[in-house]
């Protein structure tokens, strides 16, 4: 049975940078930082983190509107197409 959001979805990872542990989440939703955000692949939970920075055009933003990528250390690694809602 699948599990309904009760909060909305952010946005997916759209690249995955290994050595830096950064994901580029391309967003359909406003995020800011101090969030706390859930990295779900299908119905799968992966782990959740609170945003403590982002980055966009390589310049540190507090928060950013949908249609933006920004980029965004992340605790564990993702891969492209993971999706992210708020926790």
């Amino acid at each position: 049975m699948m599990k309904t959001m009760s909060k909305g979805k952010l946005g997916k990872v759209t690249h995955y940078y290994d050595k830096l542990g950064v994901a580029v989440i391309e967003l359909s939703g406003a995020l800011k930082v101090g969030d706390k955000i859930k990295f779900m692949r299908k119905e799968e939970d992966l782990f959740e983190q609170e945003v403590s920075s982002m980055q966009f055009d390589h310049k540190s933003i507090d928060k950013a509107g949908k249609g933006k990528s920004v980029g965004m250390k992340t605790e564990q690694k993702v891969g492209d197409g993971v999706e992210v809602y708020k926790a």
